[in-house]
């Protein structure tokens, strides 16, 4: 007799080769928390229904608390020659207890069984990742407090843009994570229905009790459709989606600090404890954590096409294919959590440099746009107010000056609308004040927007302060920087 759960079918036993290419349990015995639980909900469902005996279910549920034991500590023992997780565990709760460990697979299939897995892992993956942005977005908050009145350039083509705080560009990076966390916990909610019951496709001719085990594992109910249950894999896709999009929000971030830490722009001074040096020169102090960041986050965008590419062509109902939608899932979420970790560890303790920042407002004719807005106040055009500011521009670019150097001469020479208040347009802080809109870089409005995400993290019942003391060492402006 076989001991494959598909053996009664075969006269001969399956290839080497086809059973080292197809066996999965390398990649999916991370499943066994999820397929334990899954299978003591199925087997207490059946006992309930009195489809088995309760001394056979009571039997099975032991068994497999000690199995999971097992594998918590090291002590199981992972055979590819069962394949894959499910049968990894029942063979060996068979082999422990006996005949009453077969009895825990009626009314199931692997294709119900792994989907159920699947989703109680997502699931909690999403949540355990939602509370990894949450810690990134606290420590966020708590920097964007202790830098309100640092100034520093906006970008746009990476050119210096427009002045705004240092607090405005850090609650950028916190937006979008926050729009992340949604994302996946969005996703959470979807996915959160049990496929059990739906067994290979077709249900099965046994009463179960789908509402049952749905409650005992945390869903919110059945699957509508027992075919589109194990036929589909559309949360992981969605799941691996908002990863992919965090992944490259938090690229962009990497590409930053990279940036920042760099001696031509100075902003930033990176911990040595998430900096590495170099073999050769040693002068060298590399941000090899943000770099590899960068490089890494790139993987879950691969990950995503991956299950798109696997899936496009199926037709439904289960097919083997879908075995290979594990590696990319559990690929994702490890990178993104890793690199949120890393991420936060970053920013946490980088040291700000406000002098250098200053220079780099100094330079760049980021008050520009201050003159052209200062004649529109006045009645100018924008488009000529524009024109005006361009051709100030353009003879201070020729002169080796910036627009705070041109006489009022120079500006009347351009528009006669000019007279001496021209110059006090052109202060940096007052140019970031005069931005008093909702969402804008004014004080009060930056003050407003690091409150609010306080109050969001609070609401989720992060503690903030716990992310302030871990920032609490690092000074907001690294004085070696400034002295140099």
């Amino acid at each position: 007799m076989s001991d494959k759960a598909w053996g009664g079918r075969f006269e001969e036993e399956l290839n080497d080769v086809a059973l080292r290419y197809s066996a999965s349990v390398d990649v999916d015995s991370r499943l066994a928390p999820q397929d334990i639980r899954g299978s003591i909900a199925h087997v207490q469902m059946l006992a309930a229904q009195g489809i088995v005996p309760q001394a056979d279910a009571d039997a099975i549920v032991a068994g497999l608390k000690v199995i999971a034991d097992d594998i918590r500590a090291g002590r199981f023992t992972w055979d590819a020659a069962r394949e894959d997780v499910h049968m990894n565990i029942e063979a060996t709760l068979s082999e422990r207890i006996g005949a009453p460990g077969g009895k825990l697979h009626t009314g199931r299939s692997r294709n119900d069984q792994v989907g159920t897995d699947m989703r109680l892992f997502t699931r909690e993956a999403c949540e355990a990742t939602a509370t990894r942005i949450d810690r990134f977005l606290a420590v966020l908050a708590v920097r964007a407090a202790g830098t309100v009145d640092v100034l520093m350039p906006g970008y746009t083509h990476l050119q210096r843009a427009q002045p705004v705080r240092l607090a405005h560009h850090l609650l950028a990076w916190a937006e979008g994570l926050d729009r992340d966390r949604g994302r996946l916990l969005d996703c959470a909610r979807r996915l959160n229905e049990s496929p059990l019951g739906s067994a290979a496709l077709a249900g099965t001719t046994f009463p179960l009790d789908r509402e049952a085990t749905a409650r005992a594992l945390g869903f919110d109910r059945p699957t509508r459709n027992s075919l589109d249950a194990v036929g589909d894999r559309d949360y992981l896709v969605e799941a691996t989606a908002a990863l992919a999009n965090c992944a490259v929000h938090l690229s962009r971030i990497s590409e930053e600090l990279v940036l920042w830490s760099t001696q031509e722009f100075g902003f930033i001074r990176m911990s040595d404890a998430f900096t590495t040096g170099s073999s050769i020169m040693p002068q060298k102090k590399n941000p090899d954590m943000a770099e590899l960041a960068r490089g890494k986050t790139g993987r879950v965008v691969g990950d995503l096409v991956n299950l798109l590419v696997m899936l496009k062509g199926l037709p439904y109902a289960y097919n083997r294919d879908m075995q290979e939608d594990k590696a990319p899932v559990f690929d994702a979420f490890d990178t993104v959590d890793d690199t949120l970790d890393v991420l936060t560890g970053c920013v946490a303790t980088a040291a700000f440099s406000r002098s250098a920042m200053q220079r780099a407002l100094r330079d760049g004719f980021l008050d520009a746009t201050e003159v052209a807005d200062w004649l529109a106040e006045r009645g100018v055009p924008f488009r000529d107010a524009h024109h005006v500011s361009g051709k100030l521009v353009a003879r201070c670019v020729r002169d080796g000056r910036v627009l705070s150097e041109l006489t009022l001469a120079d500006f009347q020479a351009e528009h006669p609308a000019f007279d001496a208040s021209i110059f006090a347009a052109l202060d940096m802080e007052t140019a970031v004040e005069r931005r008093d809109l909702p969402g804008g870089p004014a004080r009060r409005r930056v003050q407003a927007a690091i409150a609010d995400l306080r109050e969001r993290l609070a609401g989720r019942g992060v503690d903030v302060d716990a992310a302030a003391a871990k920032v609490a060492a690092r000074p907001v402006v690294d004085p070696r920087q400034e002295q140099g």
